[in-house]
């Protein structure tokens, strides 16, 4: 039923990803599918000329980007099953619109994430599970981490 998965990661947060991580590595080998885990970076854009506020070195965002990819590779490296492909990718940006690019552009049919329990912020704000789930094309499974309702 499901060919590509994807998974997305917040790298601060393992509590929280782990139990997805996991439930996705199950699917994967149930159907027989293409995992993809991924994670979003929120890094400020480059300097443009006049604008510098939240400046961030190119050698820092290089750096940060450098960690992810590595953590994710090694990640995406314990989800492969039965010689079925695993990769990950990295982006920069707002969590949920770019969860929802990487899933429509790579063609995902099944993303598999991890969430905390709402909380007031949550509720006035929207989560980005929460915003994922309304606005992905293809079907979503948020993992609650257990112990929370």
């Amino acid at each position: 039923m499901f060919s590509k998965i994807l998974v997305p990661v917040d790298l601060a947060d393992p509590e929280h990803y782990r139990p997805a991580v996991s439930e996705a590595r199950e699917l994967a080998r149930l159907h027989k599918a293409d995992v993809r885990v991924m994670t979003v970076l929120d890094l400020p854009p480059p300097p443009t000329a006049g604008y510098q506020t939240q400046y961030l070195s190119e050698e820092t965002r290089r750096e940060a980007l450098t960690e992810a990819e590595l953590t994710l590779k090694q990640i995406a490296g314990e989800m492969a099953v039965e010689g079925r492909r695993a990769d990950s990718a990295v982006r920069a940006g707002r969590v949920y619109h770019e969860v929802i690019e990487e899933a429509e552009s790579w063609g995902a049919d099944l993303i598999v994430m991890g969430s905390h329990h709402p909380g007031m912020s949550t509720y006035l704000l929207g989560s980005n599970a929460a915003r994922i789930a309304r606005h992905a094309d293809c079907s979503v499974l948020i993992m609650r981490t257990a112990g929370t309702s």
